[in-house]
């Protein structure tokens, strides 16, 4: 990072009318007032086939690549199941420990009912998993179908109809960019001996 962090959102969902990716967007906006360059990676645009270990090149590699490259990623799923999506699933099987070394991430989840803390959960290990450094603030939205109301100014057409949940999107945001900020703070300083 050279003063300026990238966040990556990616979108698990391959809804056309994704209120994940809508909550996304919303992320990053507040990452953006927070002073990060962002981006986001549609998995549904992505279109990208299984994960097979035995295939060298599967059109993963300008993907894997966003999130190698970015000082913070944000995570988005559907709860599917309990769990997250499985599109979510396949493309991080394409990332390694080197994908996410020394890489920021937050954990976002919507709903269709009431619970999604299993999903924010596996979602965790799964990072933990490649090394990635998962910021404390999460979010976890219930009834997303209830939760935003068209807004054509609002990141993705839409605004939050819950100004609690518009205030966690907000601060996952720029909690990653002040972690990422940290992060970089934290690795530039100098060992010191013991004395």
């Amino acid at each position: 990072m050279s003063g300026t962090p990238t966040v990556l959102a990616v979108s698990g969902s391959l809804r056309e009318t994704s209120y994940t990716r809508t909550a996304l967007l919303h992320a990053l906006a507040a990452a953006e007032t927070a002073g990060a360059e962002t981006d986001l990676l549609d998995l549904r645009e992505a279109a990208l086939p299984m994960f097979d270990p035995d295939e060298d090149d599967q059109g993963a590699g300008e993907y894997v690549r966003q999130v190698r490259e970015a000082d913070a990623v944000i995570l988005g799923s559907p709860v599917y199941h309990g769990s997250y999506s499985g599109a979510l699933k396949n493309f991080h099987d394409y990332c390694s420990f080197d994908d996410y070394e020394d890489t920021v991430v937050g954990l976002l989840a919507t709903a269709g009912g009431g619970s999604y803390g299993p999903t924010l959960e596996h979602m965790r290990s799964t990072v933990r998993g490649v090394h990635g450094h998962v910021v404390p603030e999460q979010v976890g939205i219930r009834s997303a179908y209830d939760k935003f109301e068209s807004a054509p100014d609002a990141p993705g057409g839409r605004a939050f109809t819950d100004e609690d949940i518009a205030e966690r999107v907000a601060s996952l945001g720029a909690a990653v960019v002040a972690a990422a900020r940290r992060f970089e703070t934290a690795c530039e300083e100098p060992a010191t001996a013991d004395d």
